[in-house]
């Protein structure tokens, strides 16, 4: 379901709080003067009106928690990176306001009264949820396409939850690694017919969804479990090195000690 929330544009949040210090950081700018557009080469003249559109096009703007380790960089979100590497494979300019999750600033509860990030101001309105978010993103800007088809976008989707199972497991012998295995060796499977992505040869919404869930595993468990994806997957394995040298994953990705940090309630609760 769409979050709606109430429009707070930043110089306001910031009177509102009395300082600019609730903002850990400068705004960061990614795209715009920074980033080269190549125009499409092949195509309609409105594909190309579009993406000259959208190198001068205005920042979105995008909440996002802020780094409990080092000032001024990212946090661990990882639904948080889904929105920006979808940002960045549409690219579009944008801006990023860190946001201290554990003392939030007054503005910021205005704009997302639940505390929660990500949060982006698309059409004038603040929209919460990346689900909610990555849809909407792919519905205004259509190209580069990141769909993907409805019967691929639940593949590795279990593999989340399970990785949070075995990361919390105080029992070696419940059945939560095999359970992680399985579903590991299941999307390995799909990726040796069908990759060597989600989407077969071309990345998708489904692939940055999970890789920073992925991501997060891989330090997690290689941290609190010494643990880590079996050489046997060797599809899975060459699917994370692929994504995860991505200069759009590199560029949005958490500090591991902030990934680190970030799981510790979970493991020690």
């Amino acid at each position: 379901m769409a979050v709606l929330l109430r429009t707070t544009t930043s110089a306001a949040a910031t009177t509102a709080t009395g300082s600019s210090s609730a903002i850990l950081a400068t705004t960061f700018r990614r795209g715009g003067g920074r980033r080269l557009v190549v125009l499409p080469t092949r195509g309609s003249a409105p594909r190309r009106a579009a993406f000259t559109a959208r190198a001068s096009a205005k920042p979105l703007e995008v909440c996002a928690k802020a780094s409990v380790t080092v000032p001024g960089r990212l946090g661990d979100c990882p639904f948080t990176q889904r929105v920006l590497l979808t940002i960045e494979e549409k690219h579009l300019p944008y801006d990023i306001k860190l946001v201290d999750l554990a003392n939030k600033p007054d503005w910021f509860l205005k704009i997302s009264p639940e505390g929660k990030v990500p949060i982006v101001k698309l059409e004038e309105q603040w929209v919460a949820d990346s689900d909610v978010i990555t849809q909407a993103i792919e519905e205004k800007y259509p190209e580069p396409s990141l769909a993907t088809p409805p019967e691929k976008a639940s593949i590795g989707s279990k593999i989340f939850s399970t990785f949070i199972g075995f990361l919390k497991s105080k029992d070696p012998n419940d059945g939560t690694e095999q359970t992680l295995l399985s579903e590991l060796t299941s999307f390995d499977s799909y990726l040796k017919d069908n990759g060597p992505f989600i989407n077969g040869a071309t990345i998708s919404a489904a692939d940055l969804s999970l890789a920073p869930k992925l991501y997060h595993m891989e330090i997690a468990l290689g941290h609190y479990k010494n643990w880590s994806v079996p050489d046997s997957l060797s599809h899975v394995k060459d699917y994370m090195k692929t994504i995860f040298s991505m200069d759009s994953f590199v560029k949005t990705r958490a500090l591991q000690e902030d990934v680190i940090a970030g799981w510790r309630p979970k493991v020690m609760g």
